[in-house]
């Protein structure tokens, strides 16, 4: 319980309708969630407006409510609050009514197009092997030390997020490793969030759908690094052209990291191949099981974090040598005849270029690359031909095939990628919409020695047809692919 007075503290009030020493047992924005004593808070969001549902939310009890507009019918009694910004208002709420959580615990936010969920998991994993207590929000999972609790967004609204950070601070949790996404800071999803330092991975087009342009996809990128204290440090990727745009006018501490231009942590890969990677780190080998340049990337990231937060150099760089991939970030199985099958999350373009790269990097030559892809529907559309001649370039074999269609057609988001395959490509290039037929028809094509890339959905357990969401798992679907064709 907490007054409601105790918790509009610098929400932008503007004026108030009734009285503000009242018990609020909850902060809502959803009126379907709404029960006696709670504090609904009206947004505007992208598909509906939460003033449309005051009405709904007051006559489910709620005690008190925050919009940006008073209704035209206000009930006699229930306090009404008047904000500048009502998206602003329920995150320095939410930060209130949970006790200021991200002060009490070291908050590293992570951000870039790819790159964030590797980051921060591997941050994890490296801080509690270091003997440290800790949290991670992410795309994949969040996790409060082994608790490990759903995710169902990069970054979580509000709500979620105060609500876990005060159950890692309750756990004395001393680190929480964050993704923090575009939307999220650009819905204001963080504001009023403590954070202790940031690290910029690196950006390309992604995301164009929500933010219309890549300057305002940039815009939003550069918010999180804006928000960040004299205290902390921001640390962004040197080789990246938009990497010092992100730290521009930026108070906290600017470091940088890289692997080709100067930089204040620097690396350099001496080996790259399918047992993991040798790296020249601040001049100190150490191999990591980790595979391909984007990882060495990752790993170099994490280092400068280890670094600017204190930790011993060399426990840091043993406790790197033992991490482990992350769940659906070039991860490989290798059949009985020896074809090796790599899951990626690969879903922009340069993130496919990167992981084919990296298989062409490793590999002899005298095998073939068959690439299984597919677009998720909802999202950009301008990114689909662009990855189909990324994958024609680079694969011996395309299959086009299905993601996560969401509410368009698959056949439809296909027929888009197709527009991408060049003239000289069109023989190598085949497309199957069911998921599931496309990796038995591309394990069938390997040949020992081959290896199949899957790419798209990595670590996620569904395919979503049509708003349903049905038990898909990349890597299962692979492994029983492989099975069916060796018997």
């Amino acid at each position: 319980m907490k007054q409601l007075k105790d918790i509009l503290y610098k929400a932008g009030l503007q004026e108030i309708i009734g009285s503000t020493s009242v018990e609020v047992n909850a902060v809502k924005f959803s009126s379907r969630e709404v029960e006696k004593g709670a504090l609904f808070v009206a947004v505007r969001g992208t598909q509906t407006d939460g003033h449309n549902y005051i009405q709904q939310a007051v006559e489910a009890g709620a005690a008190a409510v925050v919009c940006e507009e008073f209704p035209k019918m206000i009930r006699q009694g229930l306090t009404y609050i008047r904000v500048t910004d009502s998206a602003i208002a329920l995150s320095v709420i939410a930060t209130n009514f949970y006790d200021n959580p991200s002060e009490k615990i070291k908050l590293i936010g992570i951000t870039g197009t790819n790159g964030k969920t590797t980051s921060a998991t591997l941050l994890f994993h490296l801080f509690r092997g270091l003997g440290y207590r800790c949290g991670l929000i992410s795309t994949v999972q969040n996790q409060v030390n082994e608790e490990v609790l759903p995710a169902t967004h990069t970054t979580p609204d509000p709500v979620r997020l105060n609500a876990l950070l005060y159950m890692m601070v309750r756990e004395n949790c001393d680190y929480c490793f964050m993704e923090v996404s575009s939307h999220a800071v650009a819905q204001h999803r963080i504001a009023g969030l403590n954070f202790r330092g940031g690290l910029f991975t690196n950006i390309t087009h992604d995301h164009l759908d929500y933010h219309k342009t890549f300057d305002e996809y940039i815009r939003a990128k550069k918010g999180f690094f804006d928000q960040l204290s004299e205290d902390a440090f921001a640390i962004y990727n040197s080789d990246d052209r938009n990497g010092k745009i992100m730290v521009q006018n930026c108070k906290a501490e600017k470091k940088s990291f890289g692997l080709k231009s100067m930089a204040d942590f620097r690396s350099r890969i001496i080996e790259n191949n399918f047992s993991g990677l040798m790296l020249n780190i601040d001049n100190n080998e150490v191999l990591c099981r980790l595979i391909g340049s984007f990882n060495a990337y990752n790993i170099t990231g994490i280092y400068a974090v280890a670094m600017m937060l204190g930790e011993d150099k060399l426990n840091v760089l043993t406790g790197i040598s033992s991490l482990l991939p992350v769940e659906g970030r070039f991860e490989y199985v290798i059949s009985g005849n020896n074809i090796t099958g790599i899951v990626d999350y690969a879903h922009t373009p340069d993130a496919l270029q990167n992981v084919l790269s990296t298989i062409n990097d490793i590999r002899t030559g005298n095998e073939k690359v068959i690439t299984v892809f597919g677009c998720g529907g909802d999202r950009d559309a301008a990114k689909r031909p662009i990855m189909t001649k990324i994958a024609c370039d680079m694969s011996d074999k395309v299959i086009l095939t299905s993601d996560n269609p969401r509410s368009e057609d698959p056949e439809k988001i296909i027929e888009e990628m197709k527009t991408g395959i060049p003239p000289q490509h069109f023989r190598k290039t085949l497309a199957v919409t069911d998921r599931k037929e496309a990796l038995r028809v591309a394990c069938s094509l390997a040949v020992p020695g081959d290896i199949i890339l899957v790419a798209g959905k990595g670590h996620e357990k569904y395919q979503e047809i049509k708003g349903v969401k049905q038990p898909f798992d990349d890597k299962q679907v692979l492994e029983d692919c492989f099975k069916i064709v060796e018997s």
